[in-house]
């Protein structure tokens, strides 16, 4: 149940322990894009007659169980639970039981 705009931890890979949030969410295929994480070298053409091509990073997606959501008290990784509140479900964290 990760939404965008979520802060979130990766917790395996080449970017382990870093933290960010998220930019796009990919639910039939369980993939996520994390700012700053997973970073590709994209070589872009030049588009206009004066323009020189350059090399930008690009955010590359990674599947949803290698980032854990942070938890908002504690700021460590948690899991994602939810409750009902008024007749509605709320998003909880599974270490603090704060709404996420």
């Amino acid at each position: 149940m990760i939404k965008k705009n979520d802060n979130v931890i990766v917790i395996t890979g080449k970017d382990k322990g870093r933290s960010a949030s998220i930019l796009r969410v990919f639910p039939k295929k369980d993939l996520v894009m994390v700012s700053g994480v997973n970073l590709k070298k994209k070589h872009q053409r030049p588009r206009k007659g004066g323009e020189r091509g350059q090399v930008i990073d690009k955010p590359m997606p990674i599947h949803v169980s290698n980032v854990m959501i942070v938890d908002p008290e504690t700021k460590r990784p948690s899991r994602v639970g939810r409750r009902l509140v008024g007749g509605s479900f709320v998003r909880i964290s599974k270490k603090s039981g704060k709404e996420v």
